[in-house]
């Protein structure tokens, strides 16, 4: 017998697909029917694992598309509440928000940036971004502290704040 026809028998014996261990060649000749069996195995494994890692990528860009829906429809959403708030007559203001807009319009007219302005008023870099986004309330002592390192008196910052209160009710 051949050497070739000998090894099928023994693939075929194995209860081993002869095409399938076919592109393998000599390497398979040189191995018993439980390492052929072993390597037939670990290349199932290979194509379950390569089947399992496409999955998984087509989940993740899946869940990115819809990630990506969603953002849009939120931009969406938010463009249209804007359109909305600016046809209403007047909108709702509180007063924390009021002097944190005045206080972020003072400093950005001056072309200061949050670092220097905390640093100067001895204000927490955070509180004062905390302040000017309308989150915190300042105490009076630190709303004094923080016109004056903007060059201001707390006095006129405080009729700042009033007209624009004023602009936003007419």
């Amino acid at each position: 017998m051949e050497p070739m026809t000998v090894t099928r028998e023994r693939i075929e014996h194995a209860g081993v697909n002869a095409a399938s261990v076919k592109g393998t060649g000599a390497r398979m000749r040189d191995l018993t029917p439980a390492q052929r069996r072993a390597v037939l195995f670990a290349q199932q494994q290979v194509i379950k694992a390569r089947a399992a890692k496409k999955a998984k990528e087509e989940r993740q860009a899946a869940l990115e598309r819809m990630w990506q829906q969603e953002d849009y429809a939120e931009r969406t959403r938010s463009r249209a509440g804007r359109s909305m708030q600016d046809t209403d007559e007047v909108r709702e203001v509180s007063l924390r928000e009021a002097i944190g807009h005045v206080l972020r319009e003072l400093r950005t007219r001056d072309r200061k940036t949050l670092r220097e302005v905390s640093e100067k008023a001895g204000v927490s870099l955070g509180y004062l971004s905390e302040v000017e986004r309308g989150q915190k309330e300042a105490s009076s002592e630190l709303l004094g502290s923080i016109a004056q390192s903007l060059g201001v008196k707390p006095s006129q910052m405080l009729r700042l704040v009033a007209d624009y209160l004023d602009s936003l009710e007419s």
